[in-house]
């Protein structure tokens, strides 16, 4: 990852230095999400999206998602989405396993945040979008799969295996095969983000669509319950 003066990445960094200093259990997703982030911007300057400045606003205003459940937690924690609740709760506690809390976070942030954050920003323009432009759409959100399989290694190594030696030993063992396994589960989600997504941008009642938010929440606490 290249140095980035990117405010987002700044926030992320200043928060997991606090946290680190007393050792705030919430610092490991963080730092997941702080690498996946630089990677992007990587990606961003390197031009390998169609439309770079849509992609770049996805990438903030997602960041954005993060840091408002996590200041409504740290006001109010009731107040925060649910599966932010339960991200954070979890990671609280002593013997949840490293790679748990961070799978709990990634839950929240893409099966909730990301589906909210797409609806968002694509629903000003959907309407005037042709089949092609939707098309980029979707291919530059697919692409980002791939920045996520890249740094799913750097993360494992980096991140994980320092707080949980027993995942170096599975990483010998098993080769590429759990980082696979791993970025699988994740575009499977995305790609469930997107037909989420897509069901609200195609419905205009407001009741409608409400309904869809709560299943998207029903859906990726049901998931959280499974990690947990």
């Amino acid at each position: 990852m290249a140095p980035h003066n990117d405010p987002a990445l700044t926030q992320m960094q200043t928060l997991i230095l606090n946290w680190q200093s007393r050792s705030d259990p919430r610092a490991a997703f963080l730092e997941c999400y702080h690498m996946m982030t630089g990677n992007m911007l990587d990606a961003l300057e390197a031009c390998e999206f169609q439309d770079g400045a849509w992609v770049n606003r996805l990438l903030h205003r997602f960041a954005d998602y993060y840091f408002t459940a996590l200041d409504a937690y740290e006001r109010q924690p009731a107040q925060a989405p649910a599966v932010w609740q339960l991200a954070h709760n979890r990671a609280f506690e002593p013997r949840t396993p490293v790679l748990q809390k961070l799978l709990l976070g990634v839950n929240a942030h893409i099966n909730y945040d990301l589906v909210l954050t797409v609806d968002e920003l694509l629903e000003p323009e959907w309407s005037r979008l042709n089949p092609a432009m939707r098309r980029i759409r979707y291919q530059d959100y697919t692409h980002v799969n791939l920045i996520i399989a890249q740094t799913i290694d750097a993360v494992q190594d980096q991140i994980l295996e320092p707080d949980a030696p027993i995942l170096d030993l599975f990483d010998r063992l098993l080769g590429p095969v759990d980082e696979m396994l791993i970025s699988r589960l994740v575009n499977h989600w995305r790609e469930n983000v997107w037909r989420n997504a897509v069901d609200l941008l195609e419905t205009r009642a407001q009741d409608e669509r409400i309904g869809i938010v709560r299943r998207v929440e029903h859906d990726a606490l049901r998931i959280g319950d499974l990690i947990a």
